[in-house]
């Protein structure tokens, strides 16, 4: 198979969808991997490094999305790449179709093969290609949250750890999936006072289990999270329902029980957010105020950590882009039903029924595709 891994195009994203060693391990099967000029720099993997396993290199995405069988990347296509998809080529990625409309129906019309990584799902319920990205997510939202409370940058100037005397910043985590466990461990080990919630009981029990003394468990409510509002500086948003919308769990009106500076961090953001008033920013412009709130709501939280998550990334979807490669796109799913559940468009059908659901569409049974 001919396999595209082009230069990511999103605004600050410096990751790449494949190291060197992904390349060299599909060359040594006998596939041909082109990757676009560039595509590697700002991860710290230089075009020689691929050619030296054996990858191809060419000039413009372009080159890259017409010579390839199948296009791996890290973010949805945007629309300047709408056009290059091509009717049965594979694309395997990020989508989060249900909290983009104009994306979803670009790749419906395009024909092609789309595979979400957020969406393959494992038999224990576990997602994979999603956790790799949500531990750095998580961690770096306590990262900018913290700095978002620096005064120069608009935040009331509270510092998340204790000094002798002086109580430590209050940081509320909604979701105790692995971006919040992820940003309930980082902010309580900066020494922060921290609550997470949850809807199910057995999660926080396992929580109060592994998470440091100064990290408390709460039963996820609207009257809980109220209740918590007025004394929090931080809140992160961390709740994922795979493949759908986010709920939203604080709305504006919520807003005004917070005091002005303090910070809310969205990581649901690529599903559409899960505060009423959140809308997508980038690292260049990376927050706004609303109603004396700071919002911090970039959608590609990861592409500021390009390495370190360019590796942890790779690691996990390289098993799949070779079974993708190795036995084609129906085979691959048809044994696999981890990789079965990652289909989300498949030749201008829907076959993911979050997606459809998300915009009144009608969805196929995957099966049907399948046969």
């Amino acid at each position: 198979m001919k396999i595209g891994v082009p230069k990511e195009i999103k605004n600050n994203e410096n990751r790449v969808a494949m190291t060197p060693y992904g390349v060299a391990d599909l060359v040594r099967l006998g596939h041909v991997v082109y990757i676009q000029s560039g595509a590697g720099s700002e991860s710290g993997f230089a075009d020689q490094d691929y050619v030296q396993v054996g990858g191809s290199i060419l000039p413009g995405i372009e080159d890259v999305y017409a010579a390839s069988d199948m296009i791996v990347k890290v973010k949805e296509p945007i629309e300047q790449e709408y056009s290059l998809v091509r009717p049965g080529q594979i694309v395997f990625t990020y989508f989060h179709f249900a909290a983009d409309e104009k994306l979803t129906a670009a790749m419906k019309n395009s024909g092609a093969i789309c595979i979400a990584y957020e969406t393959v799902e494992r038999a224990d319920f576990s997602l994979p290609l999603l956790l790799p990205m949500s531990e750095v997510a998580g961690r770096a939202a306590v990262q900018a949250g913290a700095r978002a409370l620096e005064r120069p940058y608009g935040g009331k100037g509270v510092l998340l750890g204790s000094l002798p005397g002086v109580k430590p910043g209050k940081v509320l985590v909604l979701g105790g999936g692995v971006v919040g466990t992820s940003a309930a461990l980082t902010a309580g080990g900066m020494g922060a006072d921290v609550t997470i919630c949850d809807i199910s009981i057995p999660r926080m029990r396992y929580l109060s289990e592994i998470l440091p003394p100064n990290v408390k468990t709460l039963l996820s409510s609207e009257h809980n999270i109220r209740c918590e509002l007025p004394h929090v500086d931080l809140v992160i948003g961390a709740v994922l329902i795979a493949g759908a919308k986010a709920p939203k769990l604080l709305t504006r009106s919520m807003l005004s029980l917070m005091e002005p500076g303090s910070v809310v961090v969205d990581v649901a953001i690529d599903q559409g957010g899960c505060f009423e008033t959140s809308r997508p920013t980038s690292h260049s412009n990376p927050t706004y105020v609303v109603d004396g709130v700071l919002h911090y709501c970039v959608a590609n939280i990861p592409g500021a950590f390009p390495r370190t998550s360019t590796l942890a990334l790779t690691n996990a979807t390289l098993p799949y882009v070779v079974l993708l490669a190795v036995k084609g796109w129906k085979q691959a799913c048809r044994e696999h039903v981890d990789l079965k559940k990652g289909l989300n468009i498949v030749e201008k059908q829907i076959v993911h029924l979050g997606v459809a659901r998300a915009w009144n569409l009608p969805c196929v049974d995957v099966e049907a595709v399948l046969n």
